[in-house]
């Protein structure tokens, strides 16, 4: 460990329903303010879930001229609006002697959903050759990252992470390791998603994963409460800029925190049902402790994955008790912003993953909002509800499990002397 560059991140660029940009967002997350609202972008009336956590007031056009913007689907759009909020929230000027040494891996569950529907309609209802050239350019996942390195002259590694609700946390860990081997200085990662559509919330609807508690959006998400009845939509842009340490010394930046820990593993068990052991997410955490070199009792605060579904939630604080031990746990500070900006599904790893590393530079724990009935099958972890709190946190884990079985763990931390 002490051989290989150390990784920190320097710069944030966030895109989602609590606002556009670091400052928005951080303003909101600690206000515990609900980013749901009616869904206002297509007819819902037949639908049993109205409500979801929209991006509003997103113009791309302030981020890429409006021809670039026509040739990319929302998700995409999402993504080169982070990465540039990102750099500029870095300081970081990208040179021509830096590119081939800058990349991006950013992470997305589904693509163009919105693209593919509308072109698909085309094909069968108006004939093949009306179909856009610009149809698989648009949907397919790995756009989002082709269009950041192409918006900002990237040559460095690039990649794309499609890992269902885990795909953010995995492009971090993966673009971590990219800089610890040596194979880049910088590179933007993240996750990026745009699905509140008809056919989005349709689909989702029909495995009953949504809050249909449409009369009251703002308290229709709500991780580890017994009156939980499913996820909150939402959809995000969430980038952050991770440079070797000897990288970002040598421009001068300002560390947030490090990242200091990544692990992985499969639950080998359904297509979306979490393991009910929880040995294989308790063994990413393990994994991702030992990559960073710490002990459990070392960690100060949790992000939750928890995402207000009945099973998934009491699942994750399971998880919490195996791995860090009933004991640590228990004093443990635990929150999910995903009661605020929603289940970002691709994109939520970014952007927990932001809110994380702002927990560490700021010494604020965002609320778990909505959670005045603990699920007495959730307990054993400190839940921080609906107020934030205060606190001094020097290692955070930020965790991610998406359909299929994939968990994916982060850790940050405080950038101190080793």
């Amino acid at each position: 460990m002490s051989d290989r560059p150390r990784v920190v991140v320097t710069g944030l660029g966030l895109v989602t329903a609590l606002g556009i940009g670091r400052a928005e967002n951080w303003a909101n997350a600690i206000a515990g303010r609900s980013g749901a609202a009616q869904i206002s972008t297509f007819d819902t009336s037949d639908n049993a879930t109205t409500i979801a956590c929209q991006v509003r007031d997103f113009d791309p056009t302030d981020f890429m001229d409006r021809r670039s913007a026509r040739r990319m689907d929302r998700f995409a759009q999402f993504a080169v609006a982070a990465a540039r909020l990102a750099v500029a929230d870095a300081g970081l000027e990208i040179t021509d002697a830096m590119r081939p040494r800058a990349g991006a891996i950013v992470g997305s569950g589904i693509g163009g959903l919105d693209t593919f529907v509308e072109q698909t309609l085309i094909a069968h209802e108006r004939g093949p050759d009306r179909v856009s050239p610009l149809f698989i350019p648009m949907v397919i996942a790995n756009m989002a990252g082709a269009q950041v390195s192409m918006e900002l002259g990237l040559k460095g590694p690039l990649s794309c992470i499609s890992t269902a609700c885990a795909s953010g946390n995995h492009a971090l860990g993966d673009a971590t390791e990219v800089i610890r081997r040596g194979q880049a200085d910088v590179m933007l990662a993240g996750g990026t998603e745009s699905s509140i559509t008809r056919t989005g919330i349709a689909a989702f609807n029909s495995m009953r994963a949504l809050s249909t508690r449409n009369d009251d959006p703002a308290t229709a998400s709500r991780p580890f409460d017994a009156g939980r009845d499913g996820f909150v939509m939402g959809e995000a842009g969430a980038i952050l800029v991770l440079e070797s340490l000897d990288h970002a010394l040598a421009r001068g930046a300002t560390p947030i925190c490090e990242v200091l820990g990544y692990g992985m593993t499969g639950d080998a068990h359904h297509l979306t049902e979490p393991d009910p052991t929880s040995e294989a997410p308790a063994a990413a955490i393990a994994m991702a402790l030992e990559d960073a070199g710490l002990a459990p009792d070392q960690v100060d605060y949790v992000n939750a994955h928890a995402t207000s579904t009945p099973v998934g939630d009491k699942g994750e604080v399971r998880t919490l008790r195996l791995a860090l031990g009933d004991a640590v746990a228990a004093r443990t500070p635990v929150s999910s912003t995903k009661s605020m900006h929603g289940h970002c599904l691709g994109a939520a790893g970014g952007v927990e993953g932001a809110l994380t590393a702002l927990v560490i530079a700021e010494g604020v724990i965002p609320p778990t909002i909505n959670l005045h009935d603990l699920d007495p099958e959730c307990e054993g972890v400190d839940h921080v509800a609906n107020q934030a709190r205060e606190a001094d946190v020097r290692v955070a884990l930020s965790s991610a499990f998406g359909f299929g079985g994939h968990n994916a763990i982060v850790v940050l931390g405080r950038l101190e002397e080793r």
